[in-house]
């Protein structure tokens, strides 16, 4: 009691709010957030132009999932936040081996094209730029690529994405022809000579 008396009473009531108040722990992020691009467009009206943010984000948990979603907005974070939200509505899953890729992939998009190529552990990621943002949030740790064509970064960025959807898992790889396959099919025998020669006499 006696420390209650000679604790000032401000200080006494900043006490009480905090054992009022519950302790916010920070949440941890469940996937990986990464703004690609950003760019100002402008639409004209009767008034004069009208500006707006265009957001290009993409979105993963760097395990096997990753998506891309572009957006715009009045502001830079209002572009973004929407560009979130659609990237995670249109998630894929990238069939992973070995840390790396299962095999070759190629996709085009609009002018760009993408080429991606397993690696090597250790190799660590050969791509830059899109390519390499979007492998890195999708958990890809060995891979190599090219990019040809244009450098537009939105269609880089779903070039690369459909590269990712077209990979097959490595349990449904043909390796081995089936026995029906390998069977040959009969050959007809050719009639014997001497049958042959009598009907010609």
């Amino acid at each position: 009691m006696a420390d209650v008396a000679t604790t000032p009473a401000p200080e006494r009531r900043v006490q009480d709010r905090r054992q009022r108040r519950p302790e916010m722990t920070p949440e941890e992020k469940q996937f990986d957030e990464r703004t690609l691009h950003i760019d100002r467009v402008a639409r004209v009206v009767k008034g004069g132009r009208r500006f707006r943010f265009r957001a290009l984000v993409v979105v993963g948990d760097r395990k096997n999932k990753v998506g891309v979603g572009i957006a715009k907005g009045v502001d830079v974070t209002a572009a973004v936040t929407k560009a979130t939200e659609v990237a995670k509505k249109h998630f894929i899953t990238v069939p992973l081996y070995k840390g790396t890729l299962p095999h070759e992939s190629e996709a085009k998009v609009g002018g760009a094209y993408i080429l991606l190529k397993p690696a090597s552990a250790g190799t660590g990621l050969i791509a830059g730029g899109v390519v390499r943002t979007i492998l890195e949030v999708a958990g890809v740790g060995n891979a190599l690529s090219k990019s040809l064509g244009s450098t537009n970064k939105t269609n880089t960025a779903y070039a690369t994405i459909a590269a990712l959807e077209s990979l097959a898992p490595a349990n449904k790889w043909i390796t081995r022809t089936t026995k029906s396959s390998t069977k040959k099919a009969p050959v007809a025998k050719a009639a014997p000579k001497k049958a042959a020669a009598k009907k010609e006499a």
